[in-house]
């Protein structure tokens, strides 16, 4: 049976699930380590094939146990193996197979860390042997000298990374010998030569050894103090420039384990690196629960603009698409929202995106697409869209204003705040039609249009239920018996704690309500806070263990309102993405599932 690759270890296994450091994070002069050696037949990691095992308890430099015993491995010898280290048939012959020899060597090996030179190679045999006889293996933490060697040893002092000149480096007592437990001895001098020469790295623990043994870069080595010191709580951390400037924002349900992992093998993104090394120190910001650490550090990302930030930015760069409140409307883009009786949706990341749901407004209803101001009394000469029979012409009056709303401006005001299906159904038509004349490239851009401006309009429809309760508290079991408790008022977390173990919440829920942030009701559906925000609140209310303690209104959503389209929207979404090959790429099914979505 094929053994899944040796992975060595992260900084991250060293804590618990509760966030406590781990003993294995100790010093490493406390850490009780086995050094072990196998000797092979030379073939693969099948289960069988170890022809010796040698193994050495050390702690603090003192020897504690020794393991050692010859294992017949049930097949032939080859020659070239004898050669080399002496092992005869005659001398394998009355030794105990591997599945007799692991329960013993398991026990060895529990509660200490693996050592081996080349461990992928001996780690490799011991689980095929584990997994083809019925042992479960005990996964230790794995510390490899070779790989150590690699970072702390530069070729100007050894030439090569191999045992015996590692041995001889380091003046070793015992020479390797391809005996199991004579390499094994070797192993134990050169990893305390290792381990003396890794104070001048600054590693000093199981787990910088093993994140030193991996490609971490200097500047990740250099700059890992700044990880020093920091909470193991939920809440936002702030990389800091030597001016003080915010460099880098970001959150985390235990600060400082996800501090550490920036100065891991397993971070390689080059803007990273690059703000590591301009950061002077970071700074932590302990959060009630994970829904505060959320909202502030998008809090802070839009105050700031850290230059290292991608996401959450600008939250104030969004636009609007407008409904203008002339006799004859049109959809207008828009950066805010005015105290007028428009219409408005969004709100859009991009002009781009917004755009893109207008022209699918304009494919559903004949809305005017021209920018003119008209007037109910003067004709104006009519565009090439109304001589294509595109528009209704009320440039040249041939609809009456009553006409046009009914006609064009009314299915839009409904798809905002009510039923979008007038909408959406136009719009399916039309690609079913496109899609019977087999001219699939144009069904797929109204496809694109059909996404925008559902995912619009499912977006605004649930901020606007969120946004328009005055005051909302919500609450959520913690892991350790207490409440998270959150009091969210007009879509804008005003006020969040943690109720202590095992006590009535209703103290700490009052005394938060108290204290909690006023926040005036607004136009639009995102009045007080970013959509962002408003977004993030809906999905931690939104979970199955949350519970709705208090709400000054209720928090509803049209019955058949824009959410009823959510499949459909899943389904263009996948098609689009080339995810769903079930689903043509013009999202043209014209199966019973698809029909179903339109009635």
């Amino acid at each position: 049976m094929a053994q899944p690759a040796y992975v060595q270890g992260t900084l991250d296994t060293l804590l618990s699930a509760d966030g406590s450091v781990d003993p294995a994070a100790l010093s490493l002069a406390d850490t009780t380590f086995v050094v072990l050696d196998l000797e092979t037949t030379g073939g693969a990691a099948d289960g069988g094939g170890i022809t010796e095992i040698g193994a050495v308890k050390v702690r603090g430099g003192a020897e504690l146990g020794v393991f050692a015993t010859l294992v017949n491995p049930g097949e032939r010898l080859p020659p070239f193996i004898t050669v080399l280290t002496g092992i005869t048939e005659a001398m394998l012959a009355p030794a105990p197979p591997i599945e007799a020899v692991l329960p013993s060597l398991l026990e060895f090996l529990r509660g200490s860390v693996l050592v081996a030179h080349n461990a992928p190679y001996d780690v490799g045999f011991l689980k095929a042997a584990c997994a083809r006889h019925g042992y479960t293996w005990p996964n230790p933490r794995v510390l490899d000298t070779a790989a150590v060697a690699r970072r702390a040893l530069t070729r100007d002092e050894v030439p090569n990374r191999k045992l015996g000149t590692l041995a001889q480096f380091f003046r070793s007592a015992v020479q390797p010998t391809h005996r199991a437990l004579d390499d094994a001895r070797a192993t134990v001098d050169v990893l305390h030569g290792l381990i003396e020469r890794l104070g001048s790295f600054r590693v000093h623990t199981l787990g910088d050894a093993i994140e030193f043994a991996k490609a971490v870069t200097p500047t990740q080595r250099r700059q890992r103090h700044l990880a020093d010191g920091l909470p193991h709580v939920p809440g936002v951390y702030v990389f800091r420039a030597a001016d003080d400037r915010p460099l880098y924002v970001g959150t985390s349900k235990d600060i400082a384990t996800r501090v550490r992992s920036y100065f891991t093998a397993s971070e390689k993104r080059a803007r990273i690196s690059e703000m590591l090394a301009a950061a002077t120190r970071v700074e932590a910001v302990e959060c009630a629960h994970s829904l505060e650490a959320e909202v502030r550090e998008l809090r802070l990302i839009a105050a700031h603009s850290p230059p290292y930030n991608r996401r959450s930015k600008y939250p104030e760069r969004v636009v609007w698409l407008k409904l203008t409140t002339e006799a004859y409307p049109r959809l207008s883009v828009v950066r805010s929202l005015a105290d007028d009786d428009a219409a408005y949706l969004g709100p859009f990341s991009s002009r781009r995106t917004a755009e893109l749901a207008a022209a699918g407004v304009y494919d559903a209803v004949p809305l005017r697409q021209c920018g003119h101001k008209l007037s109910v009394r003067t004709p104006t000469p009519a565009c090439a869209l109304a001589e294509l029979g595109r528009c209704p012409a009320p440039c040249q009056h041939k609809i009456t204003p009553e006409d046009y709303e009914a006609t064009a401006a009314l299915p839009f005001r409904t798809a905002l705040h009510g039923d979008p299906e007038q909408v959406v159904h136009a719009l399916m038509g039309r690609i079913e039609t496109l899609s019977d004349k087999r001219r699939y490239e144009e069904a797929a851009v109204l496809r694109s249009r059909l996404i925008a401006l559902l995912r619009a309009t499912v977006r605004m429809q649930r901020l606007s239920a969120m946004t328009t309760i005055a005051e909302l508290v919500a609450a959520r079991r913690d892991n350790v018996g207490g409440w998270e408790i959150s009091v969210v008022r007009h879509g804008r977390l005003a006020a969040a704690a943690t109720s202590p173990p095992y006590e009535h919440p209703r103290p700490t829920l009052d005394a938060v309500r108290l204290t909690a942030e006023t926040v005036l009701p607004g136009r639009g559906p995102v009045p007080a806070a970013s959509a962002e925000e408003t977004e993030r609140i809906l999905a931690w209310l939104e979970r199955p263990d949350t519970r709705l303690v208090e709400t000054s209104g209720d928090w509803v959503s049209p019955v058949r309102g824009a959410a009823r389209f959510a499949a459909l929207l899943s389904k263009a979404e996948a098609a689009a993405s080339g995810k769903d090959s079930s689903v043509r790429s013009s999202v043209t099914d014209r199966s019973d599932d698809a029909r179903s979505l339109r009635l």
